[in-house]
């Protein structure tokens, strides 16, 4: 049966499935940041649970990062108080954290790629509504709220319900000083803001493949402002070239066992999709 991107990940990762209920999903990577996350710590230690994973927990400090020099105090209480819970948090229940004086300290959805934690056919979660990004790497990353966050912790599943699928094929080259951001608000532009609620876009075609990794991110990014679910990009040379000796990334042979699963993953010739969408890229 011939199967789409986001269905061969899905998948992969469903831990049970019943006719009329969500499905439960498991979780390969969660990223928590010191906004989203207080309240679901401590419904934990108010339940006397553990984090089910914390190998496949990672926290980073991005949200309230001073633009100013970062040895000086904190002058927002609320800002220094969510970094220090953050940082308890980490320390007790044993997840590794990169704070604000690490030099691998950044915007959660970029450090992942950049350290090779983002990788093809992961599910991956946040506490942040771009999650969507890490699906340039055609993973199926979204974000969650902070009940969601405390159940991933205490379980490393998920219940959701499966999204439809949305194919937007964008054909021809971009035209010279068009940006993914301006090929993102374009589409917008021609399905609404709501045009992909309740699915998860697959972003294919010419103009497509010839983004850089950090242009699909920011088309996947830029997806949930279109109310898809994620948006997600198969990967392919140019993913694989972005990954390789990443500090996170497989190696030796693990990496050519990872890149002949990686490969598995483009939708098939002949999948079906629940909606079609064709772009000409060099439309006005």
């Amino acid at each position: 049966m011939s199967r789409t991107l986001f269905e061969k990940v899905w998948d992969a990762h469903v831990v049970r499935a019943a006719e009329g209920e969500p499905a439960l999903l498991y979780i390969d990577l969660h990223l928590i940041h010191e906004v989203t996350s207080p309240q679901a710590f401590e419904g934990l230690r108010a339940a006397g649970r553990s984090v089910r994973r914390p190998d496949l927990t990672i926290g980073t400090i991005d949200h309230n990062v001073p633009t100013t020099d970062r040895s000086l105090p904190i002058v927002d209480s609320i800002a220094e108080k969510q970094m220090a819970l953050l940082r308890s948090n980490c320390r007790e229940f044993g997840i590794s954290l990169f704070d604000i004086d690490s030099d691998e300290q950044g915007i959660v959805h970029v450090i992942g790629p950049e350290l090779g934690f983002t990788q093809p056919g992961m599910t991956i979660v946040c506490g942040d509504s771009h999650t969507s990004t890490h699906g340039a790497f055609g993973a199926l990353a979204f974000g969650i709220g902070t009940s969601e966050v405390e159940h991933v912790l205490a379980t490393q599943c998920l219940l959701q319900n499966k999204p439809r699928t949305m194919l937007i094929d964008v054909r021809g080259e971009l035209p010279a000083g068009v940006t993914a951001k301006d090929l993102a608000l374009g589409i917008i532009g021609q399905i609404g803001t709501d045009g992909a609620t309740g699915y998860v876009i697959e972003y294919a075609g010419e103009a497509v493949r010839n983004l850089s990794m950090e242009g699909r991110m920011t088309l996947c990014n830029m997806s949930t402002e279109a109310g898809a679910r994620a948006g997600m990009i198969a990967p392919d040379a140019t993913t694989f070239a972005y990954l390789k000796g990443r500090r996170f990334s497989p190696a030796a042979a693990l990496w050519d066992e990872a890149v002949e699963y990686w490969q598995t993953l483009p939708s098939d010739q002949d999948a079906k999709f629940d909606r079609v969408i064709e772009i000409d890229a060099s439309d006005d």
